[in-house]
């Protein structure tokens, strides 16, 4: 905690406002990617602090938030199969799919287990044989990691009855994409941290020199959000743009080689569907041949799989940063952490959980 309380001070805080102030000399749009950051911006009221004109558009970097309806309707089809233990990080439990959830299915019988790692699922289709035993494999770069590593343990081991349900997907396609939609107003990114741990950033700097957009690495407490803020409105006033590293005591230029070889060799790139945003290519991973043994929506055939979104709900603009949250009709009415229509509303990464959390009310109706 002392360490964290460096990054939390307030008197430091207040002389990156006072910065941000002095340098800041027009309106500036900056986009943080991360769902982490969404959450740590909006709890602590930073979004409100910065100086007027000093936009933050909240991005699509909520892992749950982005996994479509079809991937957890898949998981649904999976879960229910008598033969089937299926694993999952907690998170992904409340989240609605095309008409339930996963909670709800385990609750009628279904044996859907929370699992802390890949590697424990592993363990319970080794110690299991008799059930066929699947993970559901979700997130950005940060998580893929593991999930290569739980493959290839499980090759090791030979054995049959584990897969994954997989639905990775990468942040930088994302951004692109955002970038080439002719009304995006985003001048600016802050990137996650954590992703960039892995990855590194080299991939981001085609994306600064071929839109013309600063690109900061930066890391998920108070003072590090600050400085990312004050280092990308720095680019912009000084008509830079670059990839710029705040995140110097998580993230180097190149990453983790090692997590990075173990991507390369279980996972290939893949077009993926977004939730609320549409499919966009070559922005997800998926088993390549050599391991497709492994891939759970081959062997249960689940692939021709699905669904449509509630049209009350406007996910996709959020995870977009076309609209807020307190936009949606259905926000705090319809729509609660206890009862969510949409993954951003549930999820501990969620820009609709955060708000909600933060008690920002709804907007009044134009």
């Amino acid at each position: 905690m002392t360490y964290l309380d460096a990054y939390r001070d307030p008197a430091l805080a207040r002389r990156l406002l006072h910065e941000l102030r002095r340098t800041a000399t027009r309106p500036w749009r900056i986009m943080e990617v991360c769902g982490g950051q969404t959450h740590t911006l909006v709890r602590q009221g930073i979004d409100t602090l910065l100086p007027a004109g000093i936009r933050m558009i909240h991005g699509p970097g909520c892992p749950v938030c982005v996994t479509p309806l079809e991937t957890l309707d898949r998981a649904m089809a999976v879960a229910a199969r008598p033969d089937v233990v299926l694993t999952s990080f907690g998170d992904m439990l409340r989240v609605p799919g095309g008409g339930d959830d996963l909670l709800s299915l385990r609750a009628r019988g279904a044996d859907v287990r929370v699992v802390y790692s890949p590697m424990d699922a592993v363990h319970i289709a080794r110690d299991t044989p008799e059930r066929h035993v699947v993970f559901l494999a979700v997130g950005f770069e940060t998580t893929a990691p593991a999930n290569a590593m739980a493959v290839l343990h499980a090759a090791r081991l030979k054995l049959p009855n584990f897969s994954l349900l997989v639905s990775h997907v990468l942040v930088p396609p994302a951004m692109t994409a955002l970038l080439a939609d002719p009304e995006c107003e985003v001048q600016a990114f802050l990137a996650p941290g954590h992703v960039c741990a892995v990855m590194g950033w080299t991939q981001y700097e085609p994306i600064a020199a071929r839109h013309h957009v600063p690109v900061v690495v930066t890391g998920f407490e108070p003072l590090d959000l600050l400085e990312g803020v004050l280092m990308a409105v720095t680019q912009l006033e000084q008509g830079r743009h670059e990839v710029e590293n705040q995140y110097t005591r998580a993230v180097h230029r190149t990453g983790n080689t090692q997590a990075q070889r173990a991507l390369r060799r279980v996972f290939r790139l893949t077009d993926r569907p977004w939730r609320g945003i549409g499919t966009l290519p070559g922005s997800g991973l998926e088993l390549t041949e050599e391991y497709a043994a492994f891939d759970a929506a081959r062997r249960f055939d689940v692939r021709a799989v699905h669904s449509a979104e509630d049209p009350q709900c406007i996910a996709g603009a959020v995870l977009t940063g076309a609209r807020l949250p307190t936009d949606c009709s259905a926000y705090g009415t319809r729509c609660t952490p206890r009862t969510p229509l949409g993954a951003p509303m549930v999820s501990s990464e969620g820009t609709c959980a955060a708000f909600h959390a933060a008690g920002r009310t709804r907007s009044a109706p134009a």
